[in-house]
């Protein structure tokens, strides 16, 4: 099961990666658009998303610990949460948010092993 664990971790780090080097591509994938007059959004992109993304990821597959894998699995697993937060309360029942939810729970479930280990 840490083979999933690590799994989730890279996938973290790609986002993490994506995020550094092609921001406006990366917001795109999450439907936001950036505006010329605005770099702050691409700030956002490069720092908040690719700081943390990397940041986690990188920590598990450098320095694995349960804590580290417990800040893996509760960031995606809270993602998803606040995802289904937004599918009910802003009505955003989108093929999108489904599918996102999913692929977000499920790399969050994916760290819970190696979070669980002791």
């Amino acid at each position: 099961m840490i083979y999933l664990a690590t799994l989730s971790a890279i996938i973290t780090v790609g986002f993490g990666l994506i995020c550094l080097i092609a921001p406006r591509y990366s917001l795109g994938l999450i439907h936001l658009q950036t505006k010329a007059e605005r770099p702050e959004a691409l700030a956002e992109g490069r720092g908040t998303l690719a700081g943390f993304y990397l940041g986690v990821g990188l920590l598990c597959l450098f320095a694995p610990s349960s804590a580290a894998f417990w800040a893996l699995a509760l960031g995606w697993l809270f993602t998803g949460f606040g995802r289904g937060v937004s599918i009910v309360l802003d009505n955003g029942r989108t093929k999108f948010n489904y599918g996102s939810i999913l692929f977000e729970l499920g790399l969050g479930l994916a760290a819970l092993p190696a979070a669980l280990a002791v």
